[in-house]
């Protein structure tokens, strides 16, 4: 398996695996690819990572940047990763996510957020800070990783690509 940047070649193989990863997630709305599609096309979809073996696409992982109180000052975002059902619980979702903030760490970022499963996360060094929130999710499941070991509260916002416009 190699991890890689994502090509032109690949948007099709990529929201194939998006879709069939999120088709039977429970908190999915379905919309995950057309998320990437919307942050490719307003030019902001900062990293994006495949994992391939020779010409298949068996995962990918998204990144793209987030405002804390209305400010864009080295933060990002993580997601959507996805892995083709037939490759989940194999770490080729790892292999990304690690991928990508060795990649943001590499370039000196901030650090960075996401939405999910804190016990899943947790293994890349993400964890619940009450200072730094999302509004409408449960606190416990929005998540942050500081590069540089400073403090960061407020209010994050993603992309309107994440909300459907």
């Amino acid at each position: 398996m190699q991890i890689r940047p994502e090509n032109p070649a690949d948007e099709e193989p990529i929201r194939a695996v998006i879709t069939s990863a999120f088709l039977k997630a429970e908190h999915s709305d379905g919309n995950e690819a057309s998320i990437v599609d919307e942050l490719r096309s307003a030019g902001v979809l900062t990293i994006s990572l495949v994992a391939a073996n020779g010409g298949a696409i068996l995962g990918h992982v998204a990144f793209s940047p987030v405002m804390i109180d209305g400010v864009h000052d080295g933060w990002f975002g993580l997601g959507p990763v996805s892995v083709n059902p037939n490759c989940q619980r194999e770490g080729v979702g790892t292999a990304l996510i690690e991928a990508g903030l060795t990649n943001f760490r590499r370039q000196g970022l901030k650090g960075c957020v996401v939405l999910g499963d804190p016990a899943y996360y947790r293994r890349f060094g993400f964890a619940f800070d009450p200072d730094l929130r999302l509004a409408g999710v449960p606190p416990e499941y929005f998540q942050q990783l500081s590069f540089d070991d400073r403090h960061r509260g407020g209010i994050v916002t993603y992309h309107p690509a994440f909300s459907g416009g």
